[in-house]
């Protein structure tokens, strides 16, 4: 028999975050003490409160299908949340609700894209977004930056990469992976040069709530009707919720988009859960109490690991700003970074994810989201593991 695989499907590279997950998880399974620094996703249990909606909507038969972008409930609350939290107006028929934010991401990329088009992606970048472009047909164009620019690209960088040809700039901020957030003014720089270009602008806000040290955030489509009429902003219930598991993402576009986008999900996913739909609602409009907690603890433990990596011998690393993540520099050790964590998770059980996975090679992404003793006994292990490399 030939099962032939189409092109784009053979083209696309296997998420490396999610096999390092698998295999540490394999391990764990099997009985070995693995610490694991590679999955995305809160540690935290999603709040009761949230829990409680799904079960109640679930016990009363709220188990059909919904409208394909969503119940109309959720959207108004997501349409709310943008107005409160973001100075910015869209109509509940702007929004999309999706199963989970790499969903939004996706069917933006697909609504917006196709042969010939280019995306201008800046590195360290999340490792789907280029398998995305690939499954659209289009280019991905990879400005890259570097810690000593704490991860930011530059207003001049993405003027000189736009051509003709380009279509749209994603932007994420708070980052993953690197934690870098960029200041108002730096979004509105970039948004500037995106508008005077008529480049669209994807902005992915998922980690928007989770931010440090005085950190804010800001959308771009906040500062003018112009960066309004630019921008899709994609969001997510996974990360300031920790509702990793529930696949709801959400996203807020111009009309038109919008109306594209929910013909695309009505021919591939059609509706969200229904009855997870019902928690998002409680997420949105309930108690938010849990959040000053979950960024106080992540404050402290990206604290400690932050001086823990900058005390071993041989690694650098830049504070976050945001997100749960740090991105250590490891290219004074000798070793690529694919080589760098598979002996590190081999040799000393920990399981990171190697910094080529996000298109950068020379540094690795550690996940903050997991408790203080694990961090305290990876970053043992981490440190003495480089120490061995060193020879020290």
């Amino acid at each position: 028999m030939n099962y032939r695989i189409s092109q784009r499907a053979a083209s696309l590279a296997p998420s490396l975050t999610l096999a390092i997950d698998s295999k540490a998880k394999q391990m764990k399974a099997a009985g070995e003490d693995v610490v694991g620094f590679g999955a995305g996703e809160p540690d935290f249990d999603t709040p009761q409160h949230i829990k409680d909606a799904a079960a109640k909507a679930l016990a009363g038969g709220f188990t059909k299908y919904t409208p394909s972008s969503g119940i109309p409930e959720l959207r108004e609350a997501i349409a709310a949340k943008f107005k409160q939290e973001n100075g910015l107006s869209y109509k509940p028929s702007q929004i999309i609700v999706s199963s989970g934010g790499k969903h939004s991401c996706y069917n933006v990329i697909m609504a917006l894209c196709q042969e010939g088009d280019e995306v201008i992606i800046p590195s360290p970048y999340w490792l789907s977004y280029p398998e995305m472009v690939k499954l659209a047909g289009a280019a991905s164009v990879i400005l890259p930056t570097t810690d000593q620019t704490e991860f930011k690209v530059t207003p001049e960088q993405l003027r000189a990469a736009i051509t003709p040809r380009t279509r749209l700039f994603i932007l994420n901020s708070p980052s993953n992976p690197t934690g870098a957030v960029y200041t108002r003014e730096e979004i509105r720089a970039l948004g500037d040069v995106c508008v005077r270009s008529g480049v669209l602008i994807m902005s992915d806000e998922i980690y928007e709530k989770l931010v440090y040290d005085g950190a804010t955030h800001t959308s771009v489509a906040a500062f003018s009707q112009a960066h309004y009429d630019h921008t899709i902003v994609v969001h997510g219930f996974a990360k300031a919720w920790s509702m990793t598991g529930w696949r709801l993402g959400f996203l807020a576009a111009p009309e038109p988009i919008a109306q594209a986008i929910d013909a695309i999900q009505s021919h591939s996913t059609s509706n969200p859960t229904s009855f997870a739909q019902k928690g998002a609602v409680a997420a949105l409009t309930g108690s938010q109490e849990h959040l000053p907690r979950w960024l106080e603890e992540y404050a402290r433990r990206r604290s400690y690991a932050h001086q823990r990596l900058n005390a071993i011998p041989g690694l650098t690393c830049v504070n976050a700003r945001g997100a749960f993540y740090l991105f250590p520099n490891i290219s004074r050790l000798g070793l690529k970074s694919i080589d760098f964590c598979a002996r590190l998770l081999e040799e000393e059980k920990v399981a990171a994810v190697p910094g080529i996975a996000f298109g950068a090679e020379g540094y690795l992404r550690i996940s903050y989201a997991t408790s203080m003793a694990n961090i305290e006994k990876g970053l043992d292990r981490l440190e003495a593991f480089v120490r061995r490399l060193a020879g020290k």
